[in-house]
């Protein structure tokens, strides 16, 4: 900057204002402004990682607080939908007996043929329906029962109907039959649109003005099969549902004031609420579209049994998870507001968070306070308080490193790119490295080409969707196999962070290693029960193996859960422990038996429920093996229970026995031919044997192989041992 005179003659020479001196010059000498950028730029980069800790922490303790949330809601999501599909079921199964009754098809039969109805047998049906109504909660109004082919106004009731719609006879008051359950009168002769002929009515509302259901049931010619050829009729049952149904949605014991489990279904693009709703609404009157950004009700039928985070009908922040009623165009959607489930840990973690970054603020400020006090003083004073603040600096970051590396699990976080942005001291433990190596580091340098594939696969599913997702894998490393079950939280890109993933991994090698020990044991110990049975008893042996293997095939065609499976299968093979305790002379005699031994041989089979009764098992394995010489019928023993009341391992055991016993080639007979047995089985259905056990063995042994399979059991398709060895049933 040139002076006032510059330019002019005699001026003296160009000289430059001074500059003003700095307040903080007097503190720095020559070479200290690179120090102090360089100290000021690594005080910023060690509050940013540092802040990143806390905000790792934080997100990890959501993540877990989540996790226990969905587990917590599924349970009870699971408990409420089984009770409804139960209670669909159930409704089905009240009128198929009915269905089944002997003097309503020969009523019906008689109609068809053209004979004229007797007033005594349509007033015994009338009787029978009224009832079977008051019995089942078809309950009818009160008033006089009728034979017409017109629609009367009524309640809920019973009606019977022919194949050209005609009501033929019903419950007092019948009801009226319009709207969908007019449709399907109307449309009766058509051709089937449902499994046997069944159908469900969905819910609608009644003219009262009360939510109902229908549920219709075909009738056959006597002694005809169950096919549309054969239909005769139909018994249509209507049924007010608010005082059966929507008590089932209410979980026992539940404490969460906001928790609700609601029945949606979705219909052209909306979403209608099929229960009462907490705020008051009432069932079938709340409808929204299935476009409603963020609807709690759209995700949870887009995603039968999925978790997440979303809007209720209220506009409320809820978590929920969904499951799909079988059977039924309804979901189960169990809902807890987000603000009384998380509020409190997002309170505490607020405060932790708080308390968190002032302990960084205040270690900041101290170190920039102390680094501007040794400034002043001489360079080894200086030197000595520097050292002394990046101590303490250091033990902070080792406090929030702490944080992280104290969890039992391997966090991690992965970006977009599959590059490593974190990893604590487990994380690192278990891929033999260095935590702080992996940083920046491809995900497959770390894990591998396979665990990084699956993992990269999971992460990409968690970033499109925006949801936390499980994963469960398995590998082998140099000392077997190793069981990893990870979680996938996706990460928005913050300031301090990119766009990733946090991965969280637990080894869970030694649980599933442990029960599948204990399964081997259990099998094991089975084989070697069933062994001794067969040594005592050699007209029989393998007979329990056999059976075993029919339950378990009919209990995977029924799609049992594992529990129930196993129990089938643990039962065939131990029905015939009882038979330790049978004298081998009457075992192995080749003469006729004594009724004493024939009733001792018979009754083996209840001392093995008594052998077993007080081992843990996971399922109710003597109580099985106690019920199946019941009959479906009712007329067994010991105790004479009849259709539901028989555990349904026990009814497929008692299947499997007969079927085995029929099959099998004995001292004194061959076996019968696979299709013989079939019908055999056929036409004691609903009397011995419950019939879905048995159409479950019939489409194992007709769509699965399961005539092939025969072969490995040593029988043959026409009865005669493959291996030449007879078999006895039990």
């Amino acid at each position: 900057m040139l002076n006032g005179n510059a330019g002019q003659p005699g001026s003296s020479p160009e000289k430059r204002s001074p500059e003003k001196p700095s307040r903080f010059s007097h503190l720095f000498r020559k070479g200290d402004k690179p120090k102090m950028a360089a100290t000021g730029l690594l005080l910023a980069l060690a509050v940013m990682v540092a802040v990143a800790l806390v905000f790792q922490f934080i997100k990890e303790e959501r993540a877990r607080d989540l996790v226990s949330w969905q587990t917590r809601l599924g349970i009870v999501a699971d408990s409420r939908a089984g009770a409804v599909e139960e209670w669909v079921q159930r409704q089905f199964t009240e009128l198929r007996a009915l269905s089944e009754n002997p003097t309503l098809a020969i009523y019906m039969t008689q109609l068809k043929a053209g004979g004229d109805p007797d007033a005594a047998e349509a007033g015994y049906l009338q009787n029978l329906l009224s009832v079977t109504a008051e019995r089942t909660g078809f309950q009818s109004n009160a008033g006089e029962g009728v034979r017409a082919n017109v629609a009367r106004p009524g309640g809920a009731g019973l009606v019977i109907i022919d194949t050209k719609g005609r009501l033929l006879v019903g419950t007092p008051n019948p009801p009226a039959i319009e709207g969908a359950v007019r449709r399907y009168v109307d449309n009766i002769g058509q051709p089937w649109k449902a499994r046997d002929g069944e159908r469900m009515i969905d819910l609608f509302i009644s003219p009262e003005g009360a939510p109902m259901m229908a549920f219709a049931v075909p009738v056959f010619s006597v002694q005809a099969d169950r096919t549309q050829a054969n239909q005769i009729g139909v018994i249509l049952g209507l049924k007010h549902v608010a005082g059966e149904l929507y008590p089932m949605l209410r979980q026992p014991g539940a404490t969460d004031r906001t928790a609700e489990a609601v029945l949606v279904r979705e219909d052209g693009g909306v979403i209608e609420y099929l229960s009462p709703l907490m705020d008051g609404g009432k069932a079938l009157s709340r409808k929204l579209a299935s476009n409603t950004p963020r609807l709690a009700a759209t995700y949870g039928i887009a995603r039968a049994g999925g978790f997440n985070r979303r809007q209720d009908y209220r506009g409320e922040d809820v978590i929920f998870v969904s499951r799909e009623v079988k059977g039924t165009p309804w979901t189960l959607i169990y809902k807890v507001d987000a603000a009384e489930a998380l509020g409190p840990s997002e309170t505490r973690l607020k405060r932790l968070m708080t308390i968190f970054l002032l302990v960084i603020g205040v270690v900041a400020v101290a170190v920039i306070a102390v680094w501007y006090k040794g400034a002043s003083r001489r360079a080894g004073n200086a030197a000595r308080e520097a050292a002394d603040m990046a101590d303490r600096y250091e033990q902070q970051r080792n406090f929030l490193r702490l944080l992280t590396d104290s969890q039992p699990n391997a966090n991690s976080i992965i970006d977009v790119s599959g590059h490593f942005r974190f990893a604590n001291l487990e994380c690192g433990r278990r891929v033999g490295m260095d935590h702080a190596d992996i940083v920046g580091k491809n995900i497959a340098n770390v894990f591998g080409a396979e665990r990084a594939k699956d993992y990269d696969k999971l992460n990409r599913e968690a970033l499109e969707a925006n949801e936390m997702i499980t994963g469960m894998h398995r590998y082998q490393n140099g000392k077997g196999p190793v069981v990893i079950q990870t979680l996938h939280v996706p990460m928005a890109e913050t300031s301090e962070t990119p766009e990733g993933v946090l991965l969280v991994e637990e080894d869970i090698t030694g649980a599933i290693t442990e029960r599948e020990r204990r399964e081997r044991v259990l099998r094991q110990m089975v084989g070697t029960l069933v062994a001794v049975v067969d040594a005592r008893d050699p007209n029989a042996s393998n007979h329990s193996t056999r059976v075993a293997k029919v339950a378990r095939a009919i209990a995977d065609e029924m799609d049992l859960e594992q529990v129930e499976a196993d129990t089938a299968e643990f039962a065939g093979n131990l029905m015939n422990l009882g038979k330790i305790l049978v004298p081998i002379d009457v075992l192995t005699k080749t003469g006729p038996l004594t009724d004493e031994e024939i009733s001792l041989v018979r009754n083996s089979i209840q001392e093995s429920a008594a052998l077993l009764d007080g081992i843990e098992f996971d399922g109710p394995l003597a109580d099985t093996i106690r019920q199946v010489q019941e009959r479906f019928d009712g007329r067994g023993g010991p105790k004479g229970l009849a259709g539901d009341e028989i555990l349904l391992p026990a009814r497929i055991v008692s299947v499997a026995n007969a079927f085995v016993a029929m099959v099998s080639a004995r001292a004194h007979r061959s076996g019968m031919d696979i299709d013989r047995a079939i019908e055999t089985l056929m036409n004691s259905a609903g009397e011995a044997y419950d019939r879905k056990v048995v159409v479950a063995l019939v489409n194992h042994l007709e769509n699965r192989n399961g005539r092939e399979a025969l072969a490995s059991l040593g029988i043959s398709q026409d009865g005669s041992p493959a291996d030449q060895r007879p078999d006895a049933p039990a």
